[in-house]
């Protein structure tokens, strides 16, 4: 993977916040499937019609999993709605991601040393590359789409980034909302489930 993407870029700021900021795997995998549809959808392999995923000529642009993503595309009628590709492209993305940064180089994680999904800011081993200024200049200028998705984490603090309506065209914003609910929906899943276990563990004390 050698070709700047919102995926990647995603990824390296997600991972340049304190740990304890870092958004939830599952979540960030929603915003990563949803950042793969914007990039497709702006180099022409990929259009909405309505919530509906239209794919184009594929396109190979040097990326290895965003090719993946276009491959992934599916190619008859009736297409892919937003959301079911969210869900079914979303599973383990943010691992896929994450690896794919150590096997470029651009970050480096010891194995030993591993704190859960995430590397402690020490292992983190990035240094100051070039890959990761852009990504964090686009941050820095408050690039409404990469906001809008760290926004859709839920975990990330953007409230004092200037957030404005220039997020492109209806098909990526069809897009951005798409991974919002699709977050929330998340969201709703794990607080039901941590409730549910409460429950059961209250029940076997008692």
């Amino acid at each position: 993977m050698t070709t700047a993407t919102t995926a990647r870029d995603l990824t390296l700021v997600a991972l340049d916040v304190p740990h304890e900021e870092r958004p939830e795997p599952g979540a960030l995998s929603l915003a990563l499937a949803g950042a793969e549809a914007i990039d497709l959808i702006t180099n022409g392999a990929l259009s909405l019609d309505g919530d509906r995923m239209v794919p184009g000529p594929r396109r190979p642009g040097g990326d290895s999993l965003l090719e993946r993503s276009s491959a992934a595309l599916v190619r008859e009628e009736p297409y892919e709605t937003v959301e079911n590709w969210l869900w079914r492209r979303g599973p383990g993305l943010a691992v896929a991601y994450v690896a794919e940064l150590e096997r470029s180089g651009l970050i480096a994680r010891p194995r030993p040393k591993r704190h859960g999904f995430w590397p402690r800011p020490a292992d983190t081993g990035r240094g100051d590359s070039p890959a990761r200024r852009a990504a964090q200049a686009r941050a820095a200028s408050c690039e409404p789409v990469l906001v809008e998705l760290l926004a859709a984490t839920r975990r990330q603090d953007t409230s004092s980034w200037q957030r404005g309506d220039d997020r492109g065209d209806d098909a990526v914003v069809t897009v951005l909302a798409a991974v919002g609910e699709a977050v929330t929906q998340l969201e709703a899943a794990r607080l039901r489930r941590a409730i549910e276990n409460d429950a059961f563990d209250n029940i076997w004390r008692a």
